[in-house]
């Protein structure tokens, strides 16, 4: 015997009701989502996951040496190059989570074809993996 569920959909009554109840009972797909961008990113590059450290590296040294050496902006009392690994690392969390978050829907439109799923769980999972990144990069 075949048994239908059906699942009648509402719209929400607020803007801001966000269904949080739903990405914590699918939490292990938000694991596997995060895991899925943390892996994807860096497997794809030569010096794997050595990019975590060279790139904001690299990064500052360049800001370093136009900043602290010809353009005369030294922080007083702080060390020029900690204090710009420290901004560097903060806004490329900020601009990877803004960038990332606002393509979500359309990279990921053909998972969001095949099954339901709560869609707020996307967004997460970019904003996760990028903490992770942030963490290691600030340790």
């Amino acid at each position: 015997m075949r048994t239908n569920k059906r699942q009648i959909i509402t719209p929400r009554r607020n803007l801001l009701d966000f269904d949080l109840k739903s990405v914590w009972e699918n939490r292990d797909l938000l694991l596997l989502f995060v895991r899925r961008d943390f892996v994807s990113v860096y497997k794809q590059t030569i010096l794997g996951p050595a990019w975590f450290f060279i790139q904001p590296i690299f990064t500052t040294i360049i800001f370093t040496l136009i900043f602290g050496k010809a353009g005369n902006f030294s922080p007083e009392g702080k060390p020029t190059f900690l204090y710009y690994l420290a901004g560097i690392i903060l806004w490329q969390y900020f601009a990877d989570c803004l960038k990332k978050t606002s393509r979500t829907f359309h990279d990921n439109k053909g998972i969001f074809g095949k099954v339901y799923f709560p869609r707020l769980i996307m967004p997460f999972s970019v904003i996760l993996s990028n903490l992770l990144r942030f963490g290691v990069q600030l340790f």
